[in-house]
């Protein structure tokens, strides 16, 4: 009888020591901060969208105060997005790269550019419009299951880079998939711009705007759909920086960078959303060129038969 119980207790042992061994001593502080810093802003995102449409403590209505939560929504998004790729090159610089450096930034993206575009996504079709009593039950519906199958998407998205991933990322020049950051910007900017046609360009009574706002509110709701699916998707993106910014390029590369600064400057709206539209649509335009456009060109070249010449 005491024998089983001598051997249990011995494994029981063993496995502690083995838990032991393997707890976490030492991290890298500001890499770790930096990380952090993104997560909150995520949450910050989510805290701001949820504000939108609600009565604050001195009576205001929100949506028509000077204070837009669902546009800040958005630009927290944008902010998460710095710290994501601040942290890595922190990390990079300061020779601290570790694994549970990856599994915190994983867990913040998880939060700043899964959980937050998606509930912002929500927040922003049910606060600026209203539909008929007879389709809101499948409208709501529909918006739900969206915002479910994105974050389903972002979450398998963290985790397949994960297992993928090396730990030198340092020489990347693409990604598999669209990567989570530039999923959550395509949702943030449409969210921006059609803040900035309402207001800042003084067109909340014109023909112009009504149709503008109508446009992205409808839009909203199949482009996250789009951008969940493509961040599971096997299509290859270019490493935005290690692809285009590092080393020697083409002079045709700076008269596109100087052409997106210029946009930069003159509406930072509508650059974020033609930057982030224009990235997640570029690896779908560059698959269908190479899969039915290439694919055909060395296909019939294949099919020509030899030509033989005889000499005399």
């Amino acid at each position: 009888m005491n024998e089983p119980m001598e051997k249990s207790e011995y494994k029981k042992r063993s496995l502690l020591r083995n838990v032991r061994k393997h707890r976490l001593k030492y991290i890298t502080i500001l890499p770790s901060l930096i990380t952090l810093i993104n997560g909150v802003c995520g949450f910050a995102s989510i805290v701001f969208a949820a504000k939108a449409g609600q009565i604050d403590n001195s009576g205001l209505n929100v949506y028509q105060s000077q204070f837009p939560f669902l546009s800040m929504a958005g630009y927290m998004i944008f902010w998460a997005m710095i710290a994501d790729m601040l942290d890595g090159h922190v990390a990079r610089i300061s020779h601290s790269t570790s694994s549970f450096g990856g599994q915190l930034d994983s867990l913040c993206d998880a939060i700043s550019f899964g959980v937050a575009p998606a509930f912002l996504m929500l927040r922003v079709v049910e606060t600026r419009v209203s539909f008929h009593p007879t389709f809101d039950v499948f409208v709501y519906r529909f918006l739900w299951l969206t915002a479910a199958i994105y974050i389903s998407c972002a979450v398998i998205r963290l985790a397949r880079f994960n297992v993928e991933n090396e730990e030198d990322e340092s020489n990347h020049s693409s990604f598999t998939g669209l990567p989570s950051p530039a999923a959550a910007g395509v949702v943030a900017s449409l969210v921006v711009l059609n803040h900035y046609l309402i207001t800042e360009l003084n067109l909340s009574h014109s023909i112009l705007s009504s149709v503008g706002n109508n446009i992205i509110i409808g839009v909203l709701p199949f482009a996250a759909l789009a951008a969940a699916i493509l961040m599971v998707t096997r299509i290859t993106y270019p490493h935005f920086v290690n692809a285009f910014l590092r080393g020697k390029k083409p002079f045709a590369y700076l008269f596109w960078t100087m052409a997106i600064l210029v946009i930069f400057v003159f509406s930072l709206e509508v650059a974020l959303a033609l930057v982030f539209c224009g990235f997640a649509a570029s690896g779908v335009i560059r698959w269908l060129y190479m899969r039915f456009v290439m694919h055909k060109t060395v296909s019939d070249d294949a099919e020509e038969p030899p030509v033989i010449t005889i000499s005399q």
